[in-house]
């Protein structure tokens, strides 16, 4: 009787034993598969190309100001708007203009003309970057295009797919209307997929359609984009192959985006309209760096705990307890009191213009050193929207900053109104000159004056309101 209840008693010891021990290993190897499931969905950079235009469409003093006066809407009061406009966007003499604008065909563009000039920049970059990468087109699994002003039939991924002839099962997806950021967000594409699908190859494009959306009116809030957007672009190669992580440019640490579009004043800061003679354009509106500070504030509340460390966090907290609320409404005081150096060593500032890579700056505590890759990418390349992250980044590259194991955090608005941000990793020492190689020795110039006050000051003469000004 005593022999068979110790008997039950180990049987029910084993029981419960493996009742316990079941659950436990089950939980491990879940643990364990998900662990090693997040290898695969790694995001790593291979390449990057940027596109620039040949030296017969760049836009000097000379041939911006022969654009502005064939535009006979305008009146000695929007030359003196412009003027100003020009001479403080922190943008020189070397940028490219579309070809239609140049030729003087802005107000009657053609579709042939708009698909000419967005075809140039994808096949140009693509190529180069099919090139020096080693990879065929055929290898390709993912294939994103962003061009926001600029929708044909067939798309532009299709004929990215047929011009290169692309496998029938690639996965394609086209974007428009999305604006500065829209990088990101087809980064953020590319990445998704790779947490489904093993050892993947992504293209993505980044270019915006300038030529046929060149403003022909007198608007001056809608005047702003013809001063700041040029031609350029970007076509990049992506995979989440383990094997070749270390031959890769970068890894992707973390990306977040925020959209406001439910803000009607954020919606409506910058956005595409007809005006009142009928002519479109993009609408600039003073609102523009309000909804940039709110959609900033709100991105960094979820971006600085993946980026700072613990110790930085909890001394932001205390710090902040003792003082005085900033608004959250100004760009420049959106990050008062944090110190991203201590999580970050580069900052890639979107060269939307100097008030935005100003307004950065001074939110972010950042030096002249940190803003320097933003304001020379804006003074040689202008902004060239969604491909403008890229040209800053190759400076970086060019200058030899980006050394292995460095932090890169890239910071973009766009139309909507959104902030997408984003941080890589640096994987290896980097010193290609890329799309700088003829000029980075030069950079940053002793002057950044503008040559047009020196040309066109007369234009503020008070004596210059009454004299009837016929330009041809």
């Amino acid at each position: 009787m005593e022999h068979t209840s110790i008997l039950s008693s180990h049987v029910n010891m084993e029981l419960l034993l493996a009742i316990f021990l079941f659950p436990l290993a089950y939980s491990i190897i879940l643990l364990c598969k998900n662990l090693l499931a997040r290898r695969d969905q790694n995001c790593y950079m291979m390449h990057y190309e940027c596109f620039k235009a040949s030296e017969d469409l760049k836009l000097n003093t000379d041939s911006c100001a022969s654009i502005v006066m064939r535009n006979k809407n305008l009146g000695i009061e929007e030359y003196k708007f412009l003027l100003q406009t020009i001479v403080s966007s922190g943008i020189g003499e070397d940028t490219y203009s579309p070809r239609i604008v140049l030729s003087g065909q802005e107000d009657t563009p053609s579709l042939k003309d708009s698909l000419s000039e967005i075809e140039e920049i994808m096949y140009d970059t693509l190529d180069k970057l099919f090139a020096k990468t080693g990879v065929s087109p055929s290898e390709i699994d993912i294939l994103v295009v962003n061009v926001s002003l600029l929708s044909p039939s067939p798309s532009l991924t299709a004929r990215i797919i047929n011009r290169y002839k692309m496998r029938e099962d690639i996965k394609s997806y086209n974007l428009s209307g999305m604006g500065c950021s829209a990088s990101l967000l087809a980064i953020d594409i590319a990445r998704n997929i790779f947490k489904v699908r093993k050892n993947a190859l992504a293209v993505v494009v980044s270019t915006e359609s300038m030529g046929p959306n060149w403003y022909c009116g007198k608007e001056k809030s809608m005047m702003l984009s013809n001063c700041l957007f040029r031609v350029g672009g970007c076509s990049m190669l992506l995979t989440n192959k383990r094997a070749v992580k270390h031959r890769a440019l970068f890894k992707l640490n973390c990306l977040v985006r925020t959209h406001l579009g439910s803000n009607d004043e954020a919606y409506n800061c910058c956005i595409q309209i007809e005006d009142s003679l009928g002519y479109r354009g993009f609408c600039l509106t003073k609102k523009l760096t309000k909804a940039a500070a709110l959609s900033f504030t709100e991105n960094l509340k979820v971006l600085v705990p993946k980026v700072l460390p613990l110790w930085a966090l909890l001394r932001y907290v205390i710090a902040s307890r003792y003082r005085k609320k900033t608004d959250s409404r100004v760009l420049e005081l959106v990050g008062a009191g944090l110190n991203f150096k201590t999580g970050v060593e580069h900052f890639c500032i979107h060269p939307g213009g100097r008030a935005v890579i100003d307004g950065v700056g001074k939110s972010l505590g950042l030096t002249e050193y940190d803003l320097e890759p933003a304001r020379m990418a804006l003074h040689r390349f202008g902004n060239t929207s969604a491909g403008g992250l890229w040209y800053v980044l190759g400076y970086m590259e060019a200058k030899k900053r980006l050394k292995k194991g460095d932090r890169i955090l890239m910071i973009s608005f766009g139309a909507g109104f959104k902030c997408n941000n984003c941080v890589w990793q640096v994987m290896n020492d980097l010193e290609d000159a890329n799309v700088w190689e003829d000029c980075i020795a030069s950079y940053p110039p002793k002057s950044m004056a503008n040559p047009f006050i020196e040309k066109y000051g007369w234009i503020n003469d008070p004596s210059a309101s009454f004299i009837k000004l016929d330009w041809n």
